[in-house]
């Protein structure tokens, strides 16, 4: 076998069905790319049509298969809705990348209950629900893979972490949850946890240049992330190479979170 073939086989996606909420910015996109390139037929799930259509147009002049589903992931029924469109177009996703999220972080003195509940829905509650949707499925016919986007707030306080800092710890334990549930059926479910990534989720600490210069200095490799950073982990993670490997928290960071 050449190692082509090789790598191939084991990372192939070739013939799997992604989703992949957030998917039109930021991580979400990058990670919808190489969802796509590596040979999965991807959905991406987001509010804003414009940035849905850009994202897919890219990814279809590219020769891959995408499509887009325009969905409000802030309240159970637009969830639901949302859900249940790309599996009537588009069939039963094998792959679930929950990379949605909102990331309001008042002082916690400040912290109100619509804020905690806005934050709580996307951030968790759309992964959950999600889960619950195409989880069953996916053990039932013997493969599937869940990865959430979880963040550093999850592990530490750091630049108010508030409601968005519980929602991520919360959300890594869900994965430990889903895979104890799923993985006996070869469902694996994990995190990738981020560092600072400049994306427009970050816009507020992006806009100040000596703080995004004191976060690079955090870093082992001195400098921030950038969206394409994950797309090999997120590869890794939904192909067969990662069979082994659930219910874990896997830090790409630059070393953010060891220095």
């Amino acid at each position: 076998m050449t190692s082509q073939a090789y790598l191939s086989d084991l990372f192939s996606l070739d013939g799997r069905a992604a989703l992949v909420t957030g998917g039109s910015s930021g991580i979400g996109r990058a990670i919808a790319g190489a969802l796509a390139r590596a040979g999965a037929s991807v959905v991406v799930v987001a509010r804003k049509k414009d940035q849905l259509a850009e994202t897919v147009e890219e990814l279809t002049a590219d020769g891959c298969r995408a499509a887009w589903v325009q969905g409000d992931l802030s309240n159970r029924d637009g969830i639901r809705a949302a859900a249940e469109e790309v599996a009537g177009a588009h069939g039963e996703p094998d792959i679930l990348v929950n990379c949605a999220g909102v990331n309001l972080r008042p002082p916690m003195s400040e912290l109100d209950e619509d804020v905690w509940d806005t934050t709580m829905t996307v951030n968790l509650e759309a992964p959950f629900l999600l889960g619950q949707r195409f989880g069953p499925g996916m053990a039932e016919r013997g493969f599937g893979r869940i990865i959430h986007i979880t963040s550093q707030q999850a592990h530490r306080a750091f630049v108010q972490s508030g409601a968005y800092g519980v929602s991520k710890g919360a959300l890594e334990s869900l994965a430990r949850s889903q895979a104890e549930a799923w993985s006996p059926h070869g469902v694996t479910c994990n995190t990738l946890v981020p560092g600072f990534v400049m994306t427009p989720l970050n816009a507020r600490l992006s806009s100040d240049p000596g703080k995004v210069e004191a976060l690079a200095a955090r870093t082992m490799v001195g400098r921030n992330g950038l969206a394409e950073d994950f797309a090999g982990a997120a590869v890794f993670l939904a192909s067969r190479a990662s069979a082994y490997v659930t219910g874990q928290s896997i830090f790409v960071d630059g070393g953010f979170s060891t220095h």
